[in-house]
């Protein structure tokens, strides 16, 4: 998949996003541990998002994408976000599944709570 397939993923969800409710307070977060593709506040909850992108008719869905090394990265470089910038929102981590056609990003499944601490 190319590199603006994934950044248009990550445009699209970012949207999304926007669009309920959610205020986008950082994208690409980087710690030593790794990324968070978006970091949202909503009225209770500071949500981590990861964003998953792939080609409709994949072999693989999106959401199946994101492994346990991967949840343990995200876990960690969002406890380091929070020891950084702290909240008094509640932590969440969500998925976005979005799925493009030739490049294009054409819908999105979002998993509200998608792994836990």
């Amino acid at each position: 998949m190319p590199q603006n397939t994934g950044k248009a993923g990550e445009d699209y969800a970012a949207q999304w996003l926007k669009s309920h409710g959610y205020q986008v307070v950082a994208r690409n977060f980087h710690s030593r541990y790794g990324e968070i593709d978006i970091i949202a506040e909503g009225a209770q909850y500071i949500v981590f998002v990861e964003v998953k992108t792939r080609q409709a008719g994949g072999m693989v869905l999106p959401e199946e994408t994101v492994s346990r090394r991967k949840r343990e990265r995200l876990i960690r470089t969002a406890r380091e976000y929070l020891a950084k910038y702290g909240t008094s929102l509640q932590p969440r981590f969500d998925l976005a599944a979005v799925t493009a056609q030739h490049g294009e990003p054409r819908g999105i499944k979002y998993y509200v709570n998608a792994f836990e601490t």
